[in-house]
């Protein structure tokens, strides 16, 4: 198996871009949130990563088949 490098890499750091947008907008909402998300139960949590995880890999599914 050969890993394309460079394509981990450009993934790996455009994760950090879209990491870092809320903290940059909304920085003085972002503890409040956080906190808010930490008192949640496991359960919830769970549920918002498996979302997430969904939404992620329909997102790459959707590039992915674009042609240009």
């Amino acid at each position: 198996m050969d890993i394309d490098w460079s394509l981990l890499i450009t993934a790996a750091g455009l994760a950090f871009v879209l990491e870092g947008i809320p903290y940059f907008l909304f920085a003085e909402r972002m503890p409040k949130w956080l906190l808010t998300f930490a008192a949640q139960p496991p359960k919830f949590l769970r549920f918002v990563g498996l979302t997430a995880i969904i939404l992620g890999l329909l997102t790459i599914s959707f590039g992915r088949s674009l042609s240009f």
